[in-house]
């Protein structure tokens, strides 16, 4: 969190007048979401499908290439919302952070307490998944921002795919800046075998995020919902804008409605993966219409990003330009991820 003042932040805050803002300060906070591509530790887990995770297997994942992994995603993650390309530069970086493929409680224990980030005041929350690979999403939150209520893990159960073992969605309330934020962190089912072919799956994902988040909506509408995750769909997808109803446009979100924060830089051809030299953007964050508006005495949504920094991204070759990930074609690369982060920015006035 940051308090600033009219200068910088009507820069920002669409029809605020500079006489408006004068008198006024606000408080800046950050959500992101990540995907951490493969953060695996080195242990032969029993139940999971990890056996190339470790040293024996096909990756030779042993102690330092972990070590190597945790390193690099605690760099990158302290970056996010403090590095001189932000908007904010704020102090202790986003309130909450979303991630997704962690194999286990433990790797994500390991990676708060790795680098600059073990300077911070994280906590967790993580629940295992049935994910047929041993793939979970997690949370991180900062204790000094988000006051953590509650949490719990919903399971996707789709009668018309009796045999799908996806990851579980992570639904996490508390307190940010004196009001009640929820949060749903998603990994949607995989393009295996296609896009038309497996989007009936995706679209399954889709429902139980709106299901969880209407009913969220509903049993307290002064409530704000937060969805993020990589949804292996890209904003105009019928997941995400059928299905989930996530609205381009803000003066489009109806009462009760959601906003997909993402969708402007998907037109503007900016992504957080890319194939065959086209960009996708999965990882998204879409949020409750309440968060949007000039009524800045509650929390609302002010920018976001997609956080594609030049050290997070290959320097030459065919993929110059791609995120820079761990392994490809069977080469360790140590790199971060296959996925560029994304963020968003809150804002709400200081009394």
């Amino acid at each position: 969190m940051k308090k600033i003042g009219f200068l910088l932040l009507a820069v920002f805050l669409t029809g605020v007048t500079v006489t408006q803002a004068q008198k006024k300060q606000y408080a800046i906070y950050a959500v992101a979401f990540y995907n951490l591509e493969n953060l695996f530790d080195t242990i032969n887990q029993p139940n999971t499908n990890d056996e190339e995770f470790t040293p024996s297997g096909s990756y030779r994942w042993g102690g330092l290439k972990y070590r190597n992994k945790l390193n690099n995603l605690a760099y990158a993650i302290s970056n996010f919302a403090t590095d001189n390309s932000s908007p904010f530069k704020l102090k202790n970086g986003p309130a909450v952070i979303g991630v997704s493929e962690i194999e286990n409680k433990q790797v994500l224990e390991d990676l708060i307490h790795t680098g600059e980030l073990s300077k911070r005041n994280y906590g967790i929350v993580h629940y295992d998944s049935p994910d047929f690979r041993g793939i979970d999403v997690g949370l991180i939150y900062d204790k000094d921002q988000f006051t953590l209520e509650s949490s719990r893990s919903a399971r996707l159960h789709a009668p018309q795919f009796p045999n799908l073992h996806t990851r579980d969605q992570l639904v996490v309330s508390g307190i940010l800046a004196g009001e009640r934020v929820h949060f749903i962190v998603n990994h949607w089912p995989s393009r295996l075998g296609g896009e038309k072919q497996s989007s009936p799956k995706r679209e399954a994902a889709a429902a139980l995020t709106k299901h969880l988040a209407d009913s969220l909506l509903a049993a307290d509408p002064d409530s704000k919902v937060i969805i993020m995750g990589d949804l292996n769909d890209d904003p105009s997808n019928r997941s995400c804008k059928t299905i989930l109803g996530a609205q381009k446009k803000q003066q489009d979100v109806q009462a009760g409605g959601y906003f997909n924060t993402m969708w402007g830089m998907f037109d503007k051809g900016i992504g957080t993966l890319a194939y065959n030299g086209s960009w996708n953007l999965f990882d998204q964050i879409i949020i409750s219409g309440n968060l949007l508006g000039k009524d800045r005495s509650t929390l609302k949504y002010i920018r976001s990003e997609v956080f594609n920094r030049d050290f997070l991204k290959q320097k030459e070759g065919k993929y110059k330009g791609y995120p820079l990930r761990t392994h490809a074609a069977g080469v360790y690369l140590n790199g971060y991820s296959d996925h560029f982060p994304t963020l968003i920015y809150l804002a709400k006035e200081i009394k």
